[in-house]
């Protein structure tokens, strides 16, 4: 029931922040203003209901449930500042056990799969803890302190750095294994068009960190370490750049955003 209060609260002010009001929900759901002032006051709605609210506000539901679980961990932190990635970066011992907490593992489980001591692995999680991504508890358990929009800093140094390896290891395979999926597609998207993609692609990067939650239960032999690169840009193959007239081949490098 106490998450219930917080959806609908969450509803209102999500409402409120495009500038809608009871009556235009009213018209929307070919309701009475005083029918939907109702809904709202006793906060009983169908998932029906609130997702053809959502669909007024172009959002899901689970949009609306995100919004809910960000206010709810307000105090969480949800990045570091570029010093302190620039720190984590630069340590490679430290990144890797920081990689490791962020997919909850414990004290026990990093010493026992990598070749760091217990001594030094305490010694990481305290840094971490100064950086406030844990709290070390006794006995050295850990407690993560993220949010769960919790990412590194746009083009920043761990963010780069992963970008390298990306580039020099992720794609040296032909996905052609079990657990693996490659897929490229192309097409021309409108504008609009391209905007509702990319927020598809923000709603899968949520189930996947919904995903990775759940599985956190389960012991390290049930899980494998796991990407997934989500990319999408205004592109073309610079293969065919020979062949296109002046004209096109310019108009195509200032959508590209090139100089």
């Amino acid at each position: 029931m106490a998450q219930t209060l917080q959806l609908i609260d969450a509803l209102k002010r999500s409402l409120k922040a495009h500038g809608l009001t009871y009556a235009d929900v009213a018209r929307h759901l070919d309701l009475s203003e005083a029918n939907v002032k109702r809904l709202f006051a006793k906060r009983r709605f169908t998932l029906e209901r609130l997702d053809q609210v959502c669909q007024l506000m172009e959002m899901e539901i689970s949009d609306l449930v995100q919004e809910m679980n960000e206010r709810a961990g307000a105090t969480a932190i949800s990045g570091l500042s570029i010093e302190q990635e620039a720190e984590i970066a630069g340590n490679l011992e430290l990144l890797l056990v920081t990689v490791c907490v962020l997919n909850r593992w414990s004290l026990d489980d990093i010493v026992a799969r990598f070749h760091i001591s217990e001594t030094r692995c305490i010694q990481q999680l305290a840094k971490l803890d100064r950086l406030r991504l844990i709290e070390l508890l006794p006995k050295n358990r850990v407690k993560l302190l993220v949010a769960r929009n919790f990412k590194w800093q746009e083009n920043g140094p761990i963010q780069r750095f992963f970008q390298e390896k990306i580039e020099a290891e992720f794609f040296a395979s032909r996905f052609d294994h079990r657990n693996e999926r490659l897929i490229v597609i192309n097409g021309m998207l409108a504008e609009s068009s391209n905007r509702v993609f990319q927020r598809k692609m923000e709603h899968l990067a949520r189930e996947f960190d919904e995903l990775n939650d759940d599985d956190a239960k389960l012991s390290l032999d049930d899980r494998d370490g796991t990407t997934v690169v989500i990319a999408m840009r205004p592109w073309s193959y610079g293969l065919f750049d020979s062949l296109r007239k002046p004209e096109a081949h310019n108009k195509r490098i200032r959508k590209s955003g090139k100089t």
